[in-house]
């Protein structure tokens, strides 16, 4: 895709964040659109900074674990507006504790929202996009998808989990000359909720993150902003790239992933031994 104009986009997670800025830059660029989030009153806001722009916005309430609800969703979305020509996968939540402590509800809760859904979006729109002639699948995954970090294995293990299955995505797509193609995305610190309204567990204490400091480190270290982050998503996808680093901390983490293990995580254990001394 090498324009947005007159082309329909679906987005999850677009009441808040990442979601809505890159619904509102798509809006500016003329493009239709199809949203969705649980949080109805954050969809609200969000299809109101959207019209007005001359394009056609749809929402529905749609949970990205719920396996057929996406699938109803993809069929409602390209009876709405004739086709579909991208999925963006964003939708996604925070969980903070040690793999020994959290929990099996906590870590399945994580799951089936930012790695099942990401792979449902992406099986219930790529029948669409193949259809259109013409489309792009754009997975959110993170830096904690380059690089692990305490108290994160289960974040660690979605976004790792995004990562393989739009890769290989990527590929297959690539080998039988799709029409369609795909873009893992590594967003950095973006200034959203999702650290404030992550689920916390006071285990983060033993790796040096006591659970009450957990949302304001977020706070300092989040430097992007979402619209900032939404302009390079979208320029990812013009140039059709297999994947972005968003943010200038994800470079960091990229170049973090390529050290030999033993040397980034001895850094990692290192801040956390002290961290939790401090603490």
């Amino acid at each position: 895709m090498k324009q947005f104009a007159d082309r329909v986009v679906a987005v999850t997670g677009a009441g808040s964040g990442i979601g809505r800025a890159v619904a509102e830059d798509l809006a500016q660029r003329g493009a239709h659109l199809a949203l969705a989030d649980l949080d109805e009153d954050g969809l609200g806001e969000t299809v109101r900074n959207c019209e007005g722009r001359g394009v056609k916005v749809g929402v529905r309430r749609v949970d990205v674990a719920d396996r057929a609800a996406m699938f109803v969703w993809a069929e409602e979305v390209a009876a709405e507006h004739g086709r579909v020509n991208m999925i963006v996968n964003n939708a996604g939540v925070g969980l903070a504790a040690t793999a020994e402590a959290q929990s099996i509800e906590d870590f399945e809760w994580l799951m089936n929202i930012n790695f099942w859904g990401v792979v449902h979006g992406t099986q219930a729109f790529l029948p669409h996009l193949k259809a259109a002639g013409e489309g792009h699948v754009v997975n959110i995954s993170s830096v904690f998808g380059l690089v692990s970090i305490p108290s994160q294995s289960a974040y660690n293990a979605a976004k790792f989990g995004v990562r393989g299955f739009t890769d290989a995505l990527r590929m297959e797509l690539e080998i039988e000359r799709s029409p369609v193609s795909a873009t893992t995305i590594h967003p950095g610190g973006i200034r959203t909720n999702i650290a404030q309204n992550a689920r916390t567990h006071p285990s983060m204490a033993a790796v040096g993150n006591p659970p009450g400091s957990f949302a304001d480190e977020f706070e300092r270290l989040a430097r992007t902003t979402p619209e900032r982050a939404a302009r390079q998503i979208l320029k990812a996808v013009e140039r059709n790239r297999r994947r972005a680093l968003i943010g200038p901390d994800a470079v960091l983490f990229d170049f973090a992933s390529r050290l030999p293990a033993g040397l980034y995580q001895r850094i990692l254990i290192a801040g956390g031994r002290r961290d939790r001394q401090i603490s």
